[in-house]
C-alpha cells in the first residue's frame, strides 16, 4: 500500500512505539521502507544554562539505542533517524525531505486545548503533505 512510511516514536511511550511500528510493517508495499524518528526537542537557551553541554548529544544517543533496540524486538529492519527541533516541524519535515507518503503517529491523552488529538499528533494531521495515520 505504501512505499515510505515514517513512524515517529515517542521515547517516553515505546510500547505505542512498537504498535505503530506493527502497523507500519502491515501497510508497507514489499520493498518498501519504514523510517523510525524520534526528535529530541531543543531546548531553549534561558534554560540551556542550567543542563549539561552534551544534554542534547546524549538525548540523540540515547534515541538511536533505543530505537535500535525497538527495530529489533519487533524484527524489522527500519531506518533510524534523530533529529533535533519541534517535534511536529521536524516530523512534517523528515516526510516531506524523505518523500514519505505516510506518517503513522501515536496519540497519547490529550487536554482540552487539543481535545480530539495530543498537540503534536494535531499539528501533523493538520499541516502533512502525506496521509497521516493516527492511533489511539
Amino acid at each position: 500500500m505504501y512505499k515510505k512510511i515514517i513512524v515517529p516514536v515517542d521515547m517516553g511511550q515505546l510500547e505505542k512505539g512498537a504498535k505503530i511500528l506493527s502497523k507500519a510493517k502491515a501497510l508497507l508495499d514489499e520493498g518498501g521502507e519504514i523510517i523510525l524518528l524520534n526528535i529530541a526537542e531543543a531546548v531553549p537557551g534561558y534554560l540551556a544554562i542550567d543542563l549539561p553541554v552534551d544534554f542534547i548529544e546524549n538525548a540523540v544517543k540515547d534515541a538511536d539505542v533505543k530505537l535500535k533496540e525497538l527495530n529489533q524486538t519487533c524484527g524489522t529492519e527500519a531506518k533510524i533517524q534523530v533529529r533535533v527541533g519541534s517535534s511536529a516541524r521536524e516530523i512534517l519535515a523528515a516526510a516531506e525531505d524523505l518523500g514519505a507518503d505516510l506518517i503513522i503517529i501515536a496519540s497519547h491523552r490529550p487536554d482540552f486545548s487539543n481535545y480530539l488529538l495530543g498537540a503534536t499528533a494535531d499539528r501533523v494531521v493538520r499541516h502533512a503533505k502525506c496521509s497521516v495515520l493516527v492511533d489511539r
